[in-house]
């Protein structure tokens, strides 16, 4: 990593874009920047990162900050438990604080189908080598004694897998450290510089027309989240994409009470405390289509009394402020990783609402992809040509609030 100017404030230039480039990142979010700057570290630093608004202001400051990797099957673990790894070490990698917080997730059960799955989800965890564990009531209440563990609710907690490595991490601090990394090095990133239009000659990608120019390119990587879709119809790329809002919450500030982090599929809601105090709660997709940052008010009243069943004592803490990412989901609640149709053309999306975890891991991975022009072994399951052969990797009930 080349030195970086003294002043503290110092994060990264605004350049003009050049004329042309090896590689053209779309998408100026975590995982936009964590491929750029795991380009850099293999050497490929001709590199431009686009971004149409400001690098970080999508889904990357949209998000909850859950990171965990105890996904059932394993192609899904390998990715995760890979990235979690990432994680341990990430804030000495980019000497920057991104307040990673392993303070471990608590996935609960209500019901005898609910335990049957987590304890099978627990087994498979251990089988590839990550942290997990089965909890009865009184463990989950011995890790969180604020969750109501009473036997006289709707869905009264039965036990949960606990995943200790697990945890948070503060998003923009994350986004702010790669990006000033790979500026290091010498990549570009290009804030308001919206992509219009993919160039290709004979089936091969040569740039991308902007709001800015056109840019030439010998390799092209989109990495836009919701808007990935979009940006594979210029090439008249179909993607088997849905795009949905996925709203997020916080309360006041408290005084630190909630230990870790807990997710309830059936009573569907998570919460966990971020640092500052807030409470940070979200829930599930909003069912319709659509790009809009903003959801439905019935999700938020719904998310807050299946708060509230979970934590009573939270029934005089105030809503602050709501918002909304957009989250690209895929048949198979997993994500699209690799090569396309049209040459040195790469996708990195689908990933829903669990895209915040992979965010190293899948820099990694996808910037070795496209170094090599060949995926990465951690990103093969995740081929585009999955919903052709069939091989797919079926995470709706590992991540059935997908996060």
């Amino acid at each position: 990593m080349t030195d970086l100017p003294d002043h503290p404030d110092f994060l990264w230039d605004n350049p003009e874009p050049r004329r042309s480039y090896d590689v053209v990142v779309v998408g100026g979010g975590g995982h936009g920047l964590a491929t750029a700057y795991y380009l850099a570290k293999r050497g490929i630093t001709n590199v431009a990162v686009l971004e149409k608004g400001w690098l970080a202001g999508g889904n990357m400051a949209r998000n909850t900050t859950i990171i965990r990797s105890n996904y059932l099957w394993d192609e899904s673990s390998g990715i995760y438990e890979h990235s979690l790894k990432l994680w341990e070490g990430l804030e000495e990698d980019l000497g920057y604080p991104i307040l990673f917080s392993q303070r471990g997730v608590l996935n609960l059960a209500h019901s005898l189908q609910d335990v049957r799955d987590s304890v099978r989800r627990v087994e498979a965890n251990k089988l590839n080598g990550i942290d997990a564990e089965w909890v009865d009531a009184d463990g989950v209440k011995e890790i969180c004694p604020i969750v109501n563990t009473s036997p006289d609710v709707r869905y009264p907690v039965l036990g949960a897998t606990f995943q200790p490595r697990a945890g948070i991490a503060k998003h923009d601090y994350v986004a702010w450290g790669f990006a000033r990394a790979a500026h290091a090095m010498g990549v570009d990133l290009i804030q308001n510089c919206e992509v219009t239009g993919i160039s290709t000659v004979d089936g091969r990608v040569t740039g991308v027309e902007t709001s800015r120019g056109r840019i030439a390119a010998g390799k092209v990587a989109l990495c836009a989240a919701g808007h990935t879709s979009v940006l594979a119809k210029m090439v008249g790329l179909d993607l088997p994409l849905t795009s949905h809002p996925l709203q997020a919450l916080v309360s006041e500030l408290l005084e630190p009470i909630h230990p870790t982090v807990v997710m309830s599929n059936a009573v569907h809601v998570y919460v966990s405390q971020a640092h500052k105090g807030e409470l940070v709660m979200g829930a599930g997709i909003d069912s319709y289509n659509g790009y809009g940052q903003r959801g439905s008010f019935h999700i938020i009243e719904q998310q807050m009394a299946a708060a509230l069943e979970l934590f009573p004592v939270f029934a005089r803490a105030h809503l602050l402020r709501t918002w909304a990412g957009i989250v690209d989901t895929s048949p198979d609640a997993s994500p699209i990783i690799g090569l396309t149709p049209v040459e040195n053309l790469f996708l990195n999306c689908g990933w829903g609402t669990g895209g915040f975890k992979a965010t190293p891991g899948v820099g990694d991975v996808f910037a070795q992809t496209i170094a090599r022009g060949k995926p990465h072994e951690y990103a093969e399951p995740f081929s585009l040509d999955r919903f052709t052969t069939g091989a797919l990797v079926d995470e709706h009930g590992a991540a059935a609030v997908a996060h």
